[in-house]
C-alpha cells in the first residue's frame, strides 16, 4: 500500500479547543478515512504545541505550572477527538522526550551545515503569534496584522538561522513541484514573499524558561517555530537512536516509521506522500521556514502544504483574543458530532473562507440531513419492510436509470475527494439522493403495494432505492462515520465497507433482515431554536467565528453573497443624481466561480464571484427562475461591490449582481460586452 502521511498543525495549549481547531482536524480525519478506503497506508498525526511565552504567562496567571496547564488542555483535546471519532494514529506533545530528542538532532544537522549564528535582534513582537513584524507589516495603530493585538518592541541577542541562503532553493522547489503549496492563491503569496527577499530568521529566545534549551547557547531556548514544526518528523522517531539516517555515509538505519512515512531512501515504489494541513495564517511558516530547515538538515521536504481558509463570524476570524470563538459543546450535545462534521465540510469551499451561522446550520440540518438523507432512507426502508416482511427485496436490479447516475456520482465523488474538494464530493452524493427521490416519486411504490402486492417489479424498484442510499452512505463514511454506519445498517448492509469498491452498484443483499429505522435526524423547529438561542445568549455577546489553530489556521477574507435581482421598476419617476452620487456605487466585473440553489427557494441562487480580491465574494441573486447554476459558472457579471451585506433565506449576500427585467419580470443579467475583462475592473 502506498504510504500516505497526513498531519494537522499542533495546537497551542493556552486555551481550550474551539471550532477552528476542530475544523482542521475533521478535515484531516475525513481525508485519512478516505485514503484508507482508497487503499493507502495512512499515518495520521495531530498534537499540541506546549512551549513558549504565552504558556508561561497563562500558567502564571492561573497559579499553576506550565505542565499542569498543558496537561489539562491536552486532556480536553483527547475528549473532543474521541467525541468526534477522530481516527489519528498518533498524538505528539512538544513536552515529550521523543520530541526534544528530534529537535536537538535537527539543530545538530543545521549547525553542522553552518546555518546558525548569534546576533542582536530588534523588532515589533506579537506575543500571541510569537513572531516579530516589520513596521510596514503592522496594522493601523501598530497592531498585529493577525490578532489586532498591541505589539511590543523587543531587543535581544538571538541565535539566527541563515534563511536568506535558501531563497533560490525554495523558489526552485516551488517551481519544480506543482503540488508543493495549495491552493494556488497561497502558492502565489508564498512565492511573492520569497521573491521580495528573505531575511535571516531568529530561532532562539532568552529570558524564557519554558522551552527546550538551545544546545551550545546557554540561556537560550529553542524558538517556538523551530521547536513546533519539527513535530512532523519527531513523531516518526527522528532523532531517536537509529532514526538519524538520511545524510549520506552515517551508516545508521532510520526508525521504521520515519523510513516508511518520511524518508525517500530505499523506496522502490517511490517516496511517501507527505501532506501538511493548516489554516492560511501559518502557511508562511510551513511553506518557507519548515522547508528551509529541512533543506539545511539534508532531509526530504513535504509533498504538499495545504492551507484552508478561516471560519468567520461577522467578517472576522474566530479568535480567543477577539472573543468570538464558537465552542462545539452545545452544538454536539443538541445535534451530534456528525451533524457538525457535515455542516463544516459542506459549507466551506476548501481553501476559501466561510462564515459560521447558527441559522445556516439549522437550514443545512433540516434540508440536507433531515429531509434529503433521513427522509429518503426512511421512505424506502418503511415501504420495503411492509412489502417484504421486514427484509430487503428478494430481487436485485442491474438495469435501471439510477445506475448511470450512480456511476457518474461515484466518479465525481472520487475526483473531488482526491482534490480535497469536500463540498463537491458531498454535493455529488446528494445528487444521487435527489435522483433516487425522483425515481421513487415517479414510480410510487407505496401505491403499488396497495394495488398489486409484493410483485417483482416492486421488488426491483425498492431494491434500487435501498442500493442508491447504500452507495451514498458508503461515500459518507469519511465524513460522518457514525451516521453512515447507521444508514448502512438501516438499508440492510451489516458489514462496514473496507474499500471504495463498496460504492460500485450491486452491494445491497437480497432477502436480508431490514431493521426498523428510527429517525436519524429529527427535524429542528428553527423558529424555536433561534428564539432559544437568542434568549440564552449573554448580553453583548461578541460575534462568533471559527478560528484557526495555533500551529495551524489561516486568514482569508470572508466570502460574500449578492442581493436578488432588482424587481421591475415601479411607476415612479426616479430623482436625478449627481455624478458624485453615481460614482459612490462601485460596479465591478467578476467571474462566477461557483453557483448552487439556496435550499427551499426556487428563485435564489448562491454564487461565489471572483472580483479580483483575495477571496471570492458570496452573493445571493434572485435569478433562479431564469438561469440554472450550471450555466452561470464561468460567466462574467457586473457586481455592486460596496452594497451593505444582507441575508436572504439565512444566507449572507455581500453585493448585488446587476440584472434588467423584461416585460414579464424575467431577470436578464447585465454582462461585459467583451468577455475576458480582468476580474475587479471598475465599471465607469
Amino acid at each position: 500500500m502506498p504510504p500516505y502521511y497526513l498531519t494537522t498543525p499542533i495546537y497551542y495549549v493556552n486555551d481550550l479547543p474551539h471550532i477552528g481547531h476542530i475544523f482542521t482536524t475533521i478535515v484531516a480525519d475525513t481525508l485519512a478515512r478516505y485514503r484508507r478506503l482508497a487503499g493507502d497506508d495512512v499515518r495520521f498525526l495531530t498534537g499540541t504545541d506546549e512551549h513558549g511565552q504565552n504558556i508561561e504567562r497563562a500558567a502564571a496567571r492561573e497559579g499553576v505550572t506550565e505542565q499542569q496547564l498543558a496537561d489539562r488542555v491536552v486532556a480536553r483535546y483527547h475528549e473532543l477527538w474521541k467525541t468526534f471519532g477522530i481516527s489519528h494514529d498518533d498524538f505528539i506533545r512538544t513536552t515529550e522526550p521523543r520530541h526534544e530528542q528530534g529537535v536537538l538532532e535537527l539543530i545538530r544537522r543545521i549547525e553542522a551545515n553552518g546555518d546558525l549564528y548569534l546576533a542582536k535582534h530588534e523588532g515589533w513582537y506579537c506575543s500571541p503569534c510569537e513572531l516579530f513584524y516589520t513596521e510596514k507589516e503592522l496594522a493601523a495603530g501598530q497592531k498585529c496584522p493577525v490578532h489586532g493585538a498591541a505589539v511590543e518592541w523587543h531587543s535581544e541577542e538571538n541565535v539566527f538561522f541563515r534563511l536568506a541562503k535558501y531563497q533560490q532553493p525554495l523558489l526552485d522547489w516551488i517551481d519544480s513541484h506543482p503540488e508543493s503549496i495549495r491552493p494556488e492563491t497561497r502558492k502565489n503569496e508564498v512565492r511573492s514573499f520569497i521573491e521580495s527577499g528573505l531575511r535571516d530568521l531568529s530561532v532562539s529566545r532568552t529570558g524564557l524558561a519554558w522551552g527546550i534549551p538551545f544546545p551550545g547557547y546557554p540561556g537560550h531556548t529553542v524558538y517556538v517555530w523551530l521547536d513546533a514544526l519539527a513535530n512532523y518528523i519527531t513523531a516518526l522517531g527522528f532523532g531517536a537512536e537509529g532514526a538519524t539516517a538520511e545524510i549520506p555515509d552515517t551508516g545508521a538505519e532510520p526508525s521504521s516509521l520515519y523510513r516508511s512515512f518520511w524518508s525517500d531512501a530505499n523506496r522502490e515504489a517511490g517516496a511517501p506522500t507527505r501532506i501538511h494541513l493548516m489554516g492560511k495564517d501559518i502557511v508562511r511558516f510551513h511553506a518557507v521556514y519548515w522547508p528551509a530547515f529541512l533543506m539545511s538538515a539534508g532531509l526530504p521536504l513535504p509533498t504538499t502544504v495545504w492551507a484552508h481558509g478561516w471560519w468567520l463570524r461577522d467578517s472576522k476570524k474566530m479568535s480567543k483574543s477577539v472573543g468570538n470563538v464558537v465552542r462545539p459543546d452545545d452544538l454536539v450535545a443538541r445535534f451530534g458530532p456528525d451533524a457538525l462534521r457535515y455542516y463544516l465540510l459542506r459549507e466551506m469551499v476548501f481553501g476559501q473562507d466561510a462564515s459560521f451561522s447558527d441559522e445556516a446550520f439549522v437550514d443545512r440540518f433540516n434540508s440536507d440531513l433531515a429531509n434529503d438523507l433521513g427522509n429518503t432512507a426512511s421512505r424506502v426502508v418503511t415501504v420495503t419492510r411492509g412489502a417484504f416482511g421486514g427484509k430487503t427485496p428478494p430481487l436485485s436490479c442491474d438495469d435501471n436509470p439510477l445506475i448511470p447516475v450512480a456511476r457518474q456520482v461515484v466518479a465525481d465523488y472520487r475526483e473531488a475527494m482526491d482534490a480535497l474538494a469536500f463540498q463537491d464530493a458531498l454535493r455529488a452524493l446528494w445528487r444521487l439522493l435527489a435522483e433516487t427521490n425522483q425515481y421513487l416519486v415517479v414510480r410510487e411504490p407505496w401505491k403499488m403495494i396497495k394495488a398489486e402486492g409484493p410483485t417483482d417489479a416492486l421488488a426491483r424498484i425498492l431494491w434500487n432505492g435501498l442500493e442508491a442510499v447504500r452507495i451514498v452512505a458508503s461515500g459518507l463514511l469519511p465524513f460522518m462515520p457514525t451516521v453512515a454506519r447507521q444508514v448502512l445498517a438501516a438499508v440492510g448492509t451489516t458489514a462496514v465497507p473496507e474499500n471504495l469498491e463498496a460504492m460500485a452498484w450491486g452491494g445491497t443483499p437480497t432477502a436480508a433482515p431490514l431493521p426498523e429505522l428510527a429517525p436519524i435526524f429529527p427535524r429542528i423547529d428553527k423558529e424555536k431554536f433561534m428564539s432559544d438561542l437568542k434568549s440564552s445568549a449573554p448580553e453583548a455577546t461578541p460575534p462568533v467565528a471559527a478560528a484557526a489553530p495555533a500551529a495551524s489556521s489561516a486568514p482569508t477574507a470572508p466570502i460574500a453573497p449578492a442581493a436578488p435581482a432588482a424587481p421591475a421598476a415601479a411607476a415612479v419617476t426616479p430623482s436625478e443624481v449627481t455624478i458624485d452620487h453615481f460614482f459612490a456605487t462601485e460596479l465591478k466585473v467578476g467571474t462566477v466561480k461557483f453557483a448552487e440553489r439556496v435550499p427551499k427557494s426556487d428563485k435564489l441562487i448562491r454564487l461565489l464571484v471572483d472580483l479580483g480580491e483575495e477571496t471570492a465574494r458570496q452573493l445571493v441573486a434572485g435569478i433562479g427562475k431564469a438561469y440554472t447554476p450550471e450555466e452561470l459558472v464561468g460567466n462574467q457579471v457586473i457586481v455592486v461591490a460596496n452594497l451593505k451585506p444582507a441575508k436572504l433565506m439565512g444566507v449572507e449576500s455581500r453585493g448585488m449582481i446587476l440584472a434588467a427585467t423584461d416585460a414579464d419580470g424575467k431577470p436578464i443579467l447585465v454582462r461585459p460586452h467583451a468577455p475576458g475583462a480582468p476580474n475587479g475592473t471598475r465599471v465607469k
